[in-house]
């Protein structure tokens, strides 16, 4: 099996996983939708457009973390055992950074949509918001799923996702809400050109420390 199937296959398996945990899913469906709802008994009002975008990227954050800390902490002795000495390291965090990114992405258009029902959307360009969402996703969930990696080696306390994975993701977010607010006041593409291109960068200088880096992790 090449180095892409083996890929493909790990992402199969944890959709198949996922699935017959469906509680976590509902748990974290549940999770933004009480964060939304709670947002909106406090606020019960429209939003300036800064605030709506902050706090949309405060949900965004705090359920990332959520979905993507047990990443290897689900995982029993014995499956990991058999990962580590059937696959290559390289294939397992690559599939576990891809599949976070679907998870995530799933869980931010849902919480999109609910969001802008609840507080009107002050969105003037809602395809450069969206393409801002996906290159946040892929940014929380390539970084925390890093983080996570690091994390099991250190007694699988989750909590270190949180602590070790929010400086980390500070730039990601300065440039994320900035992407995103420019959205909103439906600034011409030529503006948020150069905000897209640094996201790609930053998001593949992740992507490969994480392909790079995380052989040396699964060694230990």
């Amino acid at each position: 099996m090449n180095f892409g199937s083996q890929v493909l296959t790990l992402i199969k398996l944890e959709a198949k996983l996922e699935w017959k945990n469906r509680q976590a899913v509902t748990s974290l469906l549940v999770y933004s939708l009480a964060s939304i709802y709670i947002s909106y008994l406090s606020f019960r009002q429209v939003l300036d457009p800064v605030t709506w975008n902050a706090l949309f990227w405060i949900i965004m954050l705090f359920a990332g973390t959520n979905a993507i800390a047990k990443s290897f902490i689900q995982e029993s002795k014995g499956l990991q055992f058999f990962y580590y000495s059937m696959l290559p390291p390289q294939a397992v965090i690559l599939s576990k950074i891809f599949y976070n990114i679907l998870l995530l992405g799933v869980l931010g258009g849902i919480n999109f949509f609910i969001y802008s029902m609840i507080f009107q959307s002050p969105v003037q360009n809602n395809e450069q918001y969206l393409l801002g969402l996906l290159l946040g996703s892929i940014g929380l969930s390539s970084t925390l799923t890093l983080v996570a990696g690091i994390v099991s080696k250190a007694n699988n306390n989750a909590a270190l996702v949180a602590i070790l994975g929010f400086p980390l993701l500070f730039p990601l977010l300065l440039m994320i809400i900035r992407f995103t607010g420019n959205a909103i006041n439906g600034y011409s593409w030529a503006i948020n050109q150069s905000w897209c291109g640094l996201l790609l960068l930053l998001n593949g200088i992740i992507i490969i420390l994480s392909y790079l880096l995380f052989p040396y992790l699964w060694r230990e």
